[in-house]
């Protein structure tokens, strides 16, 4: 099975408008226009059932202390963690693509509702809802994809990878308001073949990626 993007070429720098945040000379960050990218795949076994669609960024770093504050950077010997940024699941075995937009356009403050989406899928919670739970103005369930916002005194660009799974089963065996984690262990067993496509993201105008 393969994966491949129209929106981005594979370990280079993903476009400013499929992020969560773009950079911004006076204030480091700006929102940005937060379209999923286009994603298309081939030779997806025959038996296939269902698909499901991850997006995580394994760079997260492990410790908030120094996150976007002014004076301090963020070690690249610093410990990392997973976020994840899109939780897709129940896609019909017959999809191709998923085109550019398609599952997300713009900032979506308090986030996107879910879990049923497009085409009978279902979105889980990304990693934001998390990240936001203490933000009056943000705080909410963050369903479906939300992209790039590392944290612009990083010294390490972000890598973003977006893992397709075919199942020999219909339905993902998650229910209500699911994580990447859960989808995974649900998969355990399940996963006839896989496919991943990663791309590269900084908001540290001093990286050049």
């Amino acid at each position: 099975m393969r994966l491949s993007s129209k929106s981005f070429i594979s370990n280079k720098k993903i476009p400013a408008q499929f992020a969560f945040c773009a950079p911004d000379p006076g204030s480091h960050v700006a929102l940005s226009k937060n379209l999923n990218p286009h994603l298309q795949w081939m030779d997806v076994p025959v038996n296939t059932k269902s698909l499901v669609l991850l997006c995580h960024d394994p760079d997260v770093p492990s410790k908030p202390e120094d996150v976007n504050k002014e004076g301090r950077t963020i070690s690249a010997q610093l410990p990392r963690m997973d976020f994840y940024h899109w939780v897709l699941v129940d896609l019909p075995a017959a999809t191709l693509q998923i085109r550019e937009g398609e599952f997300s356009s713009g900032v979506k403050p308090r986030g996107k509702p879910g879990p049923e989406s497009l085409h009978g899928t279902r979105q889980g919670l990304n990693d934001y809802t998390a990240w936001f739970a203490s933000n009056k103005e943000m705080a909410g369930n963050y369903f479906g994809y939300d992209g790039p916002c590392p944290p612009w005194n990083d010294t390490i660009p972000h890598h973003y990878v977006f893992t397709l799974y075919a199942l020999d089963m219909a339905r993902c065996a998650v229910a209500g308001a699911f994580r990447g984690p859960e989808v995974l262990a649900a998969m355990k067993g399940h996963i006839i073949a896989q496919a991943a496509i990663t791309g590269l993201y900084t908001l540290n105008s001093s990286l050049r990626i």
